[in-house]
């Protein structure tokens, strides 16, 4: 359940406390942002989405202690947001996919034994 807490806490950080109305707005491959430099502005959402998910990877390894863990949460983590941004699904769905993703992680983590190795959660 420790496991499980901070990936929801990582979570809501990186959807929420560190995301800005700017990354939300324009990981969509819709919204063009004004007064880029970009000669590709078309191409923008496609960064902005990358680094989006990688802090989300990124907070999966450190709470799991698997760059494996934050690898598959970066791949699950643009797919949903992707289609989101399509509008294949709502907000609710997003944020519940999303938190499934995170049941499953400690399921694998704790079904391998990563979950002993998770040097942060010693740390906490």
């Amino acid at each position: 359940m420790e496991m499980l807490f901070w990936l929801l806490v990582g979570h809501a950080l990186g959807d929420f406390a560190w995301q800005t109305d700017w990354i939300a707005q324009y990981k969509s491959r819709h919204n063009l942002p004004p007064n880029t430099k970009s000669q590709r502005p078309n191409l923008v959402w496609v960064h902005v989405l990358s680094a989006h998910c990688l802090v989300h990877a990124g907070l999966v390894a450190l709470f799991t202690g698997s760059i494996w863990l934050g690898l598959a949460e970066f791949v699950a983590h643009v797919i949903i947001d992707f289609l989101k941004s399509d509008s294949r699904f709502g907000f609710h769905t997003d944020q519940l996919l999303h938190m499934g993703c995170k049941v499953v992680w400690v399921a694998i983590a704790m079904a391998t034994g990563i979950y002993a190795s998770a040097p942060i959660l010693q740390l906490i």
